[in-house]
C-alpha cells in the first residue's frame, strides 16, 4: 500500500518529486480522481479547496476528475475511482468524511483499489488512514466536532497518527506547547506536520518529506 499524507496537499517540489515515486509514471500519463467530500460541511469561503485544485492542474496530470462519494450514487462513483491513479482525499471535516467514506462502500472498496493505486491525503484525507480520529485532539486542536462525545475508528491503514497544519497563521492553537499537552498519553507514533510536510508511505515503510518543520512524537 502506498499513501502520501500531507498537511496542505503537493505544496512543493519535494512532496511532488515523492509523489510521483509512488506513481512510477510520469505525470502526463496519470490520471487522478479528486475527492472533496470532506469540504461539503466547512462554512464560509473556500478558496483553499479551489488552491488545492489548481496546484493539482499544475501537474500536467492526464486527467483530474471530480468524485464526490456524499453527492451520486456508487454505480456513478465506484468506476471512476477504478480508472484512476491516484485518489486524492482533500480536506475539510474528518469525522464527516470517514462517515461518507464508510457510509458509501468505498472503505470497503479501499484495500483492493490500493493494491494498484495511489492514495494522497490532505489534512482530513491524511488523518482518516489512522485506527481512529482521536476525538479528544480534533477537539483540542481543530475545534471541531465539539458536539460529538464518541470517537469514530479511521481506515487503519497506518499505525500511526496525522496531525496537519502545524504552526499555520490560520489555526492559532497548533503550537508546539498544545500539540504536546493535547497528545500526552497517547502511545502510538504522531507526525505533527506544518503546511510544507507530508509523510511517504511505501509498503509500510514511513518517512518524512519536508521543505518546512514538523514534530515527530513517540
Amino acid at each position: 500500500m502506498k499513501l502520501l499524507l500531507t498537511s496542505a496537499g503537493i505544496s512543493n517540489n519535494s512532496i511532488k518529486k515523492a509523489l510521483f515515486d509512488l506513481v512510477g509514471k510520469r505525470p502526463e500519463e496519470t490520471s487522478l480522481a479528486f475527492i472533496p467530500t470532506a469540504s461539503n460541511v466547512e462554512k464560509g469561503d473556500k478558496g483553499w479547496l479551489i488552491k488545492d485544485l489548481l496546484t493539482l492542474k499544475e501537474l500536467n496530470l492526464q486527467s483530474i476528475s471530480i468524485v464526490d462519494v456524499s453527492a451520486v450514487d456508487r454505480n456513478v462513483w465506484e468506476p471512476q475511482l477504478q480508472e484512476a491513479d491516484i485518489l486524492f482525499f482533500g480536506g475539510g471535516n474528518t469525522f464527516h468524511l470517514m462517515e461518507w467514506v464508510s457510509k458509501s462502500g468505498l472503505a470497503g472498496l479501499l484495500p483492493e483499489f490500493l493494491k494498484t493505486k495511489i492514495y494522497v491525503g490532505v489534512s482530513a484525507g491524511s488523518m482518516i488512514v489512522s485506527p481512529d480520529l482521536i476525538l479528544n485532539i480534533s477537539q483540542k486542536l481543530y475545534e471541531e466536532d465539539l458536539e460529538r462525545t464518541e470517537n469514530l475508528s479511521g481506515l487503519n491503514f497506518v499505525d500511526f497518527y496525522v496531525l496537519p497544519h502545524y504552526n499555520s497563521p490560520h489555526f492559532s492553537l497548533r503550537i508546539k506547547e498544545n500539540v504536546l499537552s493535547a497528545t500526552n498519553g497517547i502511545k502510538k507514533k504522531i507526525y505533527v506536520l506544518d503546511d510544507m510536510s507530508a509523510v511517504k508511505f511505501d509498503n509500510g515503510n514511513a518517512e518524512i518529506v519536508s521543505e518546512g518543520k514538523f514534530l515527530e512524537l513517540n
